[in-house]
């Protein structure tokens, strides 16, 4: 099938997760999957993964290509793990009573915070003159210690003029970048404001770098053509605006995932769950589209005002590092490490270590033994290298990869923690190899792509360690990771915490799940029974699903090229754009008559004499605006639908709505 030009239309979608980069080539018309590559993901460095994708991809006619589409986890990531940039956040108006009282101050995700008066009220009209001086030297004082600056007024939504002010001021005194809370929500929920306000902020930096990385590694292919980004609730905008709003990309590669997943299976209705090496993110598609969380997205233990996919993501993946505690148990996961069968396939003395390690006899050999250290990239002008010690860890790793006893006792220590080196993997300059569940399947030979051999003495070793057969320590991780990941279903669909479905737990809630998976009890049969359909997403999928699917009595699609349904669902989404106008009356001095009405929009407060007239202006002015903005996005012949809410003494809210394809380049 061809478009209307009468030419192929390729396109490129491209998910960068935190193992895999995934690549698909697809014609866009005839929706059919040409060729697909996975790459490592290079932390440090996305650009790489992004090139070897491209080329091994194969483009032949890099001119054929119309649209590039990336998906990725980036921003989740980086709030997750504290890696976004410093930000000063200005709040207007704000109680710091209120906050202080109720320990607000938590949920804004950056310590710097700082309150100055000013503000309006619930009807638009100014509380208190605003603090310009204070604010202004607030910036003069705080410019060189962080990155960009937030800035969010009491009820900014219904009147924006304070934000505005603000800005200017501030951009006239330093050139930090500037983030205003109204223009990323028109929602009441002050915290939730500044919060997205002040994420937006740090993740700006971080975004704009991987489009950069992103637009070069398309020059160095020759492929001119529009790059899009996927949100956090699946759609799609360009490069240019994802730039501005990173804080939208949120949940993006999950969400990429479950609009991969329905597409390639034709289901409007299941359960979408993505395997990752790293997290297993899980996803609901109703009615053929995927449920969003209206309220706003979690990250972290943030709450913020970011429309995106609802989801569950659990810190368990193929890569998850399957370790031993303080008291000699057997842990697995939450935390990624590299497999073992990998590490030996890239550097040949651990690949010796281990095999003399497997061949000791001796019955004192412990399961630390398994976990290695390694230099990922030397230190830049940038990073922070404390002290001596870190200086002499790097020295020694240099020579390659170690196991943590053997560093600890070359140094001189005790204890892995006297090392300090959480700035060094923060940083990524060291990373850690471990046993995973990826080098049980090289075990069994059910997925090979490593050394097979180096996996199989790392399983030896640790299974002595544990006094169990090879075999019975496969039993107990399959058994643990089906249950983790049932028990998330569970959680995800009830709305019920993950600890109520603890295995360690005596409470009914666990005996009933327990017996639920594994019948045990002479009298009581218990189970769930899930509705939809699973679909399973990423590599290990085929094999990690099916007890999942089992224990819930239900099927299991893995549609064609499940494995990089990901980077499909990266190029299958719609472009949309969406701005909520505020309308509420203007009240008289005395505060009892109502002498007009206001009209809040993004850009601006107008009042006029009718209702009818304010609703009038809204819908009009509300739907030239985003049709602009959809067109800004990369929306191809964009309809818009506008709904009225009325929210109750003469105040409506319209949700205006354009919806688009992408627009491809000709």
């Amino acid at each position: 099938m061809v478009g209307d030009d009468g030419e192929r239309a390729l396109v490129l979608g491209i998910d960068t997760g935190g193992t895999y980069t995934d690549g698909v080539l697809m014609d866009y018309h005839a929706r059919e999957v040409l060729a697909t590559y996975k790459s490592l993901t290079t932390k440090h460095d996305l650009s790489i993964g992004i090139d070897n994708v491209l080329e091994h991809i194969h483009l032949e006619n890099p001119d054929e290509i119309r649209m590039v589409s990336v998906s990725t986890t980036l921003a989740t990531n980086a709030i997750a793990e504290g890696k976004g940039k410093r930000v000063g956040l200005f709040l207007i108006g704000y109680d710091p009573d209120l906050i202080d009282s109720f320990h607000l101050g938590r949920h804004f995700s950056t310590p710097d915070y700082f309150y100055f008066a000013g503000g309006h009220d619930l009807n638009g009209q100014e509380k208190e003159p605003l603090d310009l001086e204070g604010l202004l030297a607030k910036a003069n004082e705080i410019k060189g210690t962080v990155d960009a600056l937030a800035i969010s007024s009491y009820f900014s939504p219904l009147n924006p003029e304070h934000e505005q002010r603000t800005r200017e001021a501030i951009a006239s005194v330093c050139d930090l970048p500037i983030v205003m809370g109204h223009q990323l929500s028109t929602k009441l929920g002050s915290v939730e404001r500044a919060t997205t306000a002040a994420l937006n902020a740090s993740l700006l930096g971080v975004l704009q770098r991987f489009v950069i990385a992103v637009r070069r590694a398309m020059e160095r292919r020759q492929i001119h053509a529009p790059l899009m980004v996927v949100r956090g609730d699946g759609t799609l905008m360009s490069d240019e605006f994802a730039a501005r709003t990173p804080v939208e990309t949120i949940h993006s590669g999950p969400a990429a995932s479950a609009i991969g997943g329905r597409f390639l299976s034709g289901r409007d209705n299941a359960l979408v769950v993505d395997i990752g090496g790293t997290t297993t993110d899980l996803a609901l598609v109703e009615d053929g589209r995927v449920a969003i969380r209206e309220d706003g997205a979690m990250v972290a233990d943030y709450k913020t005002a970011v429309k995106a996919a609802q989801l569950l993501s659990i810190g368990l993946g193929g890569d998850s590092h399957i370790s031993v505690s303080p008291d000699k148990s057997m842990v697995l996961g939450p935390e990624r490490v590299v497999p073992l069968g990998q590490l030996a396939a890239q550097h040949e003395q651990v690949r010796r270590r281990l095999e003399a390690l497997a061949r000791r006899s001796w019955s004192l050999t412990q399961g630390e033994w398994l976990d290695y250290w390694f230099l990922l990239r030397e230190p830049s002008p940038r990073d922070v290298v404390e002290d001596d010690r870190h200086k002499r860890l790097l020295d020694l790793l240099r020579s390659g990869p170690l196991p943590v006893p053997e560093i600890l006792k070359t140094m001189g220590l005790l204890h892995r923690n006297q090392l300090g080196a959480e700035t060094l993997f923060s940083q990524e300059i060291l990373s850690k190899g471990g046993l995973t569940p990826t080098d049980l399947l090289h075990y069994e030979g059910r997925y090979v792509q490593w050394d097979r051999e180096a996996s199989s003495w790392a399983i030896q070793v640790f299974s002595r360690s544990q006094s169990m057969a090879p075999e019975e320590l496969a039993d107990v991780v399959w058994r643990r990771m089906t249950a983790t990941i049932v028990g998330a279903i569970v959680s995800f669909l009830s709305g019920l915490p993950l600890s109520s479905f603890n295995q360690a737990d005596q409470g009914p809630d666990s005996w009933f799940f327990k017996n639920s998976l594994v019948e045990g009890h002479p009298h009581l049969s218990t189970e769930f029974r899930l509705r939809h359909p699973i679909i399973g997403i990423g590599a290990p999928a085929g094999i990690l699903l099916p007890p999942v699917a089992s224990a819930l009595h239900t099927e299991l699609l893995l549609p064609n090229r499940f494995e990089v349904a990901n980077a499909v669902g990266a190029v299958g989404g719609s472009v949309m754009v969406e701005e909520e106008v505020l309308i509420y009356p203007r009240l008289s001095s005395g505060g009892l008559d109502v002498v007009g009405y206001y009209v809040q929009d993004g850009e601006s407060r107008r009042m006029f004499e009718t209702l009818e007239d304010a609703l009038t202006d809204g819908r009009v002015r509300g739907r030239d605006r985003m049709l602009g903005a959809a067109a800004r996005a990369g929306a191809e012949n964009p309809q818009v639908d506008i709904v009225e809410i009325e929210n109750g003494l003469d105040s409506y809210r319209l949700r205006i709505k354009a919806l688009g394809n992408p627009r491809l380049s000709r």
